[in-house]
């Protein structure tokens, strides 16, 4: 890692040697400029932030003191190397206290300069790299707390507001508008039978990690977030409103899509897009009309398909789609009697179509017996056992009547996994203990669900309806908590009070706390500890 450097000193003959005698390639330092001054190296430190100043204590029109005053207003981090004679020895000490880290006397031993000047750029260069690290580890904290808002905009599980959305550097969420596509792999059903727990997984964890780096070199702002196992929803930050834009640029990433999951993983996806860039408010209706859309383009084999309104989509309320999504919800939520209800509202429905309609609503219900089936996965409520004879039973179907009855096996197969699961009081008892047990641990939701043994999607629904606020928004108001316990009762430094409450970032650790007491962590403290 290279490093810049200035240097400064009223002495032409003392610059020459300075940039002459030491071997600055060798130690990986660029000098990127030189100054007789004070004032000139102010000026030069604010065009180049360099990492290292070498400066004389003594300079015209502006001091060694004075200048590192001035320095540290525009630069708190590079490194201060001060060069002064015997006479001024006290005075350079008194300089270590307003941010010079070493200093040299005259006349220079230059061997000795050398050597200084190696140690500080190590040092700077740990520095540099510790901090690149604590980035990369708060990019990586955004970006989670950002999915994790965007998933549950997308289930429905949270409301948007200015007070449910987390800080993420003044992103004003409500404002941004997204390209939406959906990313359903083929037949996953089907395919993904006689894979082990183990072997979906990695299939599904390599299928994102294609999505991801198809999109990578666009220099787009995009997140990937697996609904369930086999689908995904793609969401670009888009500005432009032109829809012919927005369906050139989503058909293009689309082909690239499939080409790349074909070729790298050897499954086929077939991708659907929404024609217009939508908002927040928007996202969680758009990605249920994609959904449905899916399920009334049947037999779909590598399409790439343009959402386009319907009849069938617009009287949603009535159709097999809508009541099979009653029969899902009723399942995740255990609740029996909602689920038995929108079973035999199937029934009737079915019952009283026209002849006409009976060969498309095999198809829609034979998709839909899929579509249940893959939502019973997600909730662990059906072993492979159960799904094999499902398969068996689908495969003797030939009529209506059949499908149904394999609906009907299906829901009681379903209620009978809700029973045999933990009570979801017990449930949420055990997420509530890991979560307390953990603050001070990077985890996430996926965390927390895979020690229940359930899906992150299902485990979020389960408790947005048992707490009455999303995980994130759970997790955080009861870290702040401790936090402010920790200000007060203890001596603890403001990062390490962060990290006890699982904030490894300073910055990001105040910028929350902030978000939710109005106070920055040292003002709540001081204001407090002067109250008692």
């Amino acid at each position: 890692m290279r490093l810049k450097a200035i240097l400064a000193d009223d002495e032409p003959n003392i610059l020459r040697n300075l940039q002459a005698v030491i071997p600055w390639d060798e130690l990986e330092i660029d000098i990127v400029g030189t100054a007789k001054n004070g004032l000139e190296a102010l000026e030069l430190c604010e065009m180049h932030v360099p990492d290292i100043v070498m400066s004389d204590i003594r300079m015209p029109l502006m001091d060694g003191i004075t200048f590192v005053q001035k320095l540290r207003e525009i630069n708190e981090e590079c490194t201060v190397l001060m060069v002064t004679g015997y006479q001024d020895f006290e005075y350079a000490r008194s300089l270590m206290r307003v941010g010079v880290s070493d200093y040299i006397l005259k006349p220079i031993n230059y061997e000795e300069l050398e050597n200084s000047i190696n140690k500080l750029a190590n040092e700077m260069r740990e520095r540099k790299i510790s901090h690149l690290e604590e980035q990369m580890k708060w990019g990586k904290m955004k970006n989670l707390a950002y999915e994790k808002i965007l998933q549950d905009v997308l289930m429905n599980y949270t409301e948007i507001t200015t007070h449910t959305l987390l800080p993420i550097d003044n992103m004003d969420l409500e404002t941004l508008t997204y390209l939406f596509a959906m990313i359903d792999v083929d037949n996953y059903s089907q395919k993904s039978l006689p894979w082990t727990e183990q072997e979906r997984k990695l299939w599904n964890f390599a299928v994102r990690n294609v999505l991801q780096d198809s999109l990578t070199d666009e220099q787009l702002k995009f997140s990937v977030l697996q609904m369930r196992e086999g689908e995904w929803c793609l969401l670009i930050q888009w500005e432009d409103a032109d829809e012919s834009q927005v369906q050139a640029k989503l058909n293009e990433i689309a082909l690239r899509l499939q080409s790349n999951v074909l070729q790298s993983v050897k499954l086929g996806i077939s991708v659907g897009f929404f024609p217009v860039a939508v908002g927040l408010h928007q996202l969680s209706e758009t990605y249920r009309k994609l959904q449905r859309f899916f399920q009334l383009n049947l037999g779909k084999q590598q399409c790439v398909l343009i959402y386009k309104e319907s009849k069938e989509l617009s009287d949603a309320s009535n159709s097999l789609w809508f009541l099979v999504e009653e029969i899902v919800a009723g399942l995740k939520q255990l609740n029996r009697g909602k689920t038995e209800d929108a079973l035999n509202r199937l029934k009737l429905l079915l019952e009283g179509l026209p002849d006409s309609s009976f060969a498309r609503a095999y198809q829609m219900l034979h998709f839909l017996i899929l579509h249940l089936l893959r939502e019973l996965r997600e909730m662990n409520s059906v072993d492979i056992h159960e799904e094999e004879q499902i398969w068996r039973l689908l495969d003797k179907s030939e009529c209506i009547q059949h499908l149904l009855q394999v609906m009907v096996q299906l829901v009681a197969i379903g209620l009978e996994g809700t029973n045999k699961k933990k009570n979801s009081e017990l449930l949420m008892a055990a997420a509530k203990e890991y979560i307390r047990t953990h603050y001070a641990n990077d985890f996430g939701i996926e965390d927390v669900a895979s020690s229940l043994g359930i899906s992150s999607s299902y485990f979020s629904l389960l408790f947005k309806q048992y707490f009455g606020e999303t995980f994130v928004e759970y997790v955080t108001k009861h870290r702040m908590e401790l936090a402010k316990s920790m200000l007060l009762l203890s001596d603890k430094s403001i990062t390490e009070i962060g990290k006890s409450c699982g904030y490894l970032e300073r910055r990001y650790f105040t910028k929350v706390f902030q978000k939710f007491t109005g106070e920055i962590p040292s003002e709540y403290r001081d204001k407090r500890k002067d109250v008692k």
